[in-house]
């Protein structure tokens, strides 16, 4: 909900005298002193109208009835030092000095909490719509990267057994957390104000959803993961009948970076005949662009033969060399919508039965266009650096990455120290512009300079360690 005590002031005037609830608690309800029991939702506040002399009679009695006010909001017209006192001393939230008084005052808060209730109702609906249609077009993934959207938090979608199967915006730590409230495991959780949502009936339980939001509406995101969740309970039982084909295009594109002469036969039972071929990779950085269809249908208006496959949320492939550049056309063409970019990266020709390096090539350039927030790559237009990462394999990747690895922190990232050597490398080793940069004293930088050089046994003076160390930044993804 949006409506917290501070728009019920704007609405009706008055203060809001806080105490136990500040004027940021969002409201649920509104009643009459004489029909108030007992608090409804200790995290929203319920406002209570109606006669003073009531209220002061039954916070004066004191006991279990007493207590349950104190957890509610009293709203008047009133604004006496008497009525002041006596909210003050048992801890009472009340708005105090409105402008409404009597049946007018209680209509107009009811009427208020309605709107409220319609207009949280229009906004499921509406998230609810997308998801709906982010379904169509990405199954699982893209719904649940587009809820951790709408409820601007995370969420992950576990299987009966507490095995993740998709999770958005969520890292290692919250994923832990999730599993824990999902199984009730007895452990310390690191967030707070977890929902879980089940998936599927009791009887037949199909999974769970645990989601987590940094927004104040908690109900709204309550609401739309509920919804969702019986999304989830579909989709999961409802069969995919182009998976044999997914996967059979994943064995077949497993045939052609093997090479020798089974992959120009193979092409040629596609539909192939090209002796040379260029691999390219596309992707995007959010899961709601379905990458595959857009290929497909790319492909289609080209005229080209369906050579891809989608592995691990990108689309892998080869096409005649001639159509590269116009697939990097179409690339270059796609309309981004709030972030909604995709990135192509593309290889150099490489002949039928030697495919693989051509493969290579193109995932080094989309690496390098997701780095640097370029729609298209081309291998050949790659720096040195990056031609030189592209001839090593993951192994010596990560054997250059280690130089840097005395300068992790206990979360096991390089932290600020790896963050001051990437800038101060980038401006050349300028003290005062990598200062400027970081926003840090030049003298905060030597310091910082000189524990680098203390931890990796480098001197930034010497070009040959300055160059190992970048070389080492570009391999840890710095």
């Amino acid at each position: 909900m949006a409506l917290d005590l501070a728009a019920v002031v704007r609405a009706v005037g008055g203060e809001c005298a806080e105490a136990r609830l500040d004027a940021r608690t969002p409201v649920d309800g509104v009643t009459d002193i004489s029909s108030y029991v007992v608090v409804g939702n200790p995290n929203y506040a319920t406002l209570i109208t109606g006669s003073d002399q009531e209220l002061l009679a039954r916070l004066d009695a004191g006991g279990p009835a007493s207590e349950a006010l104190t957890g509610a909001v009293f709203v008047t017209p009133l604004t006496d030092d008497h009525l002041r006192a006596a909210l003050a001393a048992s801890g009472m939230t009340a708005i105090l000095g409105t402008r409404l008084s009597g049946v007018a005052l209680h209509a107009t808060l009811t009427t208020l909490i309605a709107e409220d209730r319609g207009a949280a109702d229009r906004l499921v609906t509406a998230g609810m719509n997308v998801l709906t249609q982010v379904a169509r077009r990405g199954g699982l993934t893209a719904v649940i990267a587009e809820l951790a959207r709408r409820i601007d938090g995370w969420a992950v979608l576990l299987d009966p057994e507490a095995q993740v199967i998709a999770s958005a915006g969520a890292g290692r730590l919250h994923v832990s957390d999730a599993i824990a409230v999902a199984t009730g495991r007895p452990v310390r959780v690191r967030h707070h104000g977890l929902q879980t949502h089940q998936v599927g009936s009791d009887q037949d339980l199909a999974g769970r959803l645990v989601i987590a939001t940094r927004s104040s509406r908690t109900s709204h995101a309550r609401d739309l993961a509920s919804l969702a969740a019986a999304l989830f309970d579909l989709l999961l039982r409802t069969h995919d009948p182009s998976l044999t084909e997914h996967l059979g295009r994943e064995a077949l594109l497993d045939t052609l970076l093997a090479g020798g002469p089974e992959a120009p036969a193979l092409l040629h039972r596609w539909g192939v005949h090209e002796s040379h071929l260029t691999a390219f990779e596309l992707g995007a950085k959010t899961r709601t662009i379905d990458t595959e269809r857009l290929i497909r249908r790319w492909c289609d208006e080209l005229g080209a033969e369906h050579v891809f496959a989608s592995i691990q949320g990108r689309v892998r492939g080869f096409v005649r060399t001639e159509l590269a550049p116009e697939l990097a056309a179409r690339v270059h063409g796609f309309d981004p919508v709030a972030g909604r970019r995709l990135h192509l990266g593309i290889g150099t020709p490489a002949p039928a039965d030697a495919l693989a390096p051509s493969a290579t090539q193109a995932h080094q350039a989309i690496e390098s266009a997701f780095t640097d927030d370029l729609p298209v790559v081309d291998f050949a237009e790659l720096s040195t650096v990056s031609l030189v990462f592209s001839a090593l394999d993951d192994r010596a990747g990560s054997e250059i990455a280690r130089v840097l690895d005395p300068l992790r922190d206990h979360t096991g990232s390089h932290g600020e120290l790896g963050a001051t050597l990437q800038v101060f490398l980038a401006t050349h080793g300028a003290h005062r512009a990598s200062a400027d940069q970081l926003g840090i004293h030049r003298q905060t930088l030597a310091s910082r300079i000189r524990r680098i050089e203390e931890l990796t046994g480098l001197a930034m003076h010497r070009a040959d360690d300055r160059a190992a160390a970048w070389l080492a930044l570009r391999a840890a993804g710095l």
